[in-house]
């Protein structure tokens, strides 16, 4: 998704993408771990979602929304 779509969306929405994000990046991690190769560019396309969640939160937080 990219920013207009995630500014779009409600806070609970926003907090539930990030929880799916962050488990994502678990399930990553752990198969590269026990020696699966997962695509390398999942992993920064997986960080750089979950920075735009964190900040588009961060601004909604701060213009009281």
């Amino acid at each position: 998704m990219n920013t207009e779509e995630y500014r779009k969306k409600t806070n609970d929405e926003l907090q539930q993408e990030l929880n799916k994000l962050v488990k994502e990046r678990f399930n990553l991690r752990i198969q590269r771990g026990s020696g699966l190769n997962p695509k390398p560019h999942l992993f920064s396309i997986n960080k750089k979602n979950i920075a735009r969640i964190k900040t588009i939160l961060n601004e909604k937080k701060i213009d009281g929304k």
